[in-house]
């Protein structure tokens, strides 16, 4: 016991030792640095450009390329853009042009072109490039091009390009193209190309061009096509939609469009062709090649005297 104390003693000295020498690098050998035993590898106390082994400064600066540990006290200045940081990065605000290990940042965690392996940033993660593994901020994280892996964000996700893997944001999470996997947002959930895979939006899911899958939204659900289960807490719609389509009040489809499979919601309103089966309360289609069951059904090209039919309804 009395060995695991002073262990402890020592490293916590040793630790306290090496931020003082860090902060003093930094302030007083601006651009220089202290290396032990050689400048390239070992220890080092500074800005030193390319570095394996320790590294401890107090903010980078025009850095190459670090392997290993690298423990910043503030966040890179601008010129640190190219600076490729591998292993281990620590501090308020670690940053850099590519971060590939481990990111650990008090406050955050960026980088300008690449964010790989686990980043973790009490308030946010991000990157101007792509992002790749576990990804999570406190209150967000996002980048500007794709998103690959495990996200996590307080309140939200998103990514200028595509997002795969699994990805939950307390608000919402979204991908200007397509997002890819399992999706869930707090209030939402979107994509300006394609969502696929499990869907869920506490108040709504949506996509640009197709949405595929399984589906939910608590109110609403929709994109031009729809593939695969989607259940609306109000309303589906879409253009041309497959599978099975349930909400609780309406289920919609542009004028011209296809639904085929299953509709069912109190108003299943098809301004085209119903291929499939159709239940609720009020059914509406221009033509039907399947069956509608509910209270009215109504089939705008039917002949006079079928048009509506109380039951049933079908294509005459």
């Amino acid at each position: 016991m009395k060995t695991t104390r002073n262990l402890a003693r020592r490293t916590a000295g040793s630790l306290t030792l090496a931020l003082l020498m860090t902060a003093a690098a930094g302030s007083a050998w601006a651009g220089q640095s202290l290396d032990i035993p050689s400048k390239t590898w070992g220890i080092s106390f500074g800005n030193s450009k390319s570095f394996t082994g320790l590294r401890f400064n107090f903010r980078d600066s025009q850095v190459q390329r670090v392997n290993g540990l690298n423990l910043t006290l503030w966040q890179p200045r601008k010129d640190n853009k190219d600076a490729v940081i591998q292993g281990l990065s620590l501090g308020t605000l670690p940053g850099g042009g590519s971060l590939r290990g481990i990111q650990l940042g008090i406050l955050g965690v960026s980088a300008e072109k690449e964010l790989k392996g686990i980043s973790l940033g009490l308030l946010g993660a991000g990157c101007g490039g792509d992002v790749f593994g576990l990804t999570a901020g406190g209150l967000g994280a996002g980048c500007g091009g794709s998103i690959t892996g495990l996200n996590l964000g307080g309140l939200g996700i998103g990514a200028g390009k595509d997002v795969t893997g699994i990805t939950i944001g307390g608000l919402g999470a979204g991908a200007g193209g397509s997002m890819k996997g399992i999706n869930i947002g707090g209030v939402g959930v979107g994509a300006g190309k394609v969502l696929a895979g499990i869907n869920i939006g506490g108040v709504g899911v949506g996509a640009g061009e197709r949405l595929t899958g399984l589906t939910l939204g608590g109110l609403a659900a929709g994109a031009p096509e729809v593939r695969g289960i989607t259940i609306g807490g109000l309303a589906v719609g879409g253009e041309d939609v497959k599978g099975i389509q349930i909400a609780g009040c309406l289920i919609m489809i542009k004028e011209g469009g296809r639904l085929s499979g299953l509709a069912a919601s109190s108003f299943n309103y098809i301004r085209g062709v119903q291929t499939g089966l159709a239940v609720g309360i009020v059914n509406y289609a221009h033509n039907v090649k399947g069956l509608q069951l509910g209270l009215v059904n109504i089939v705008r090209d039917n002949p006079r005297g079928l048009k509506v039919l109380p039951v049933f309804n079908t294509s005459f």
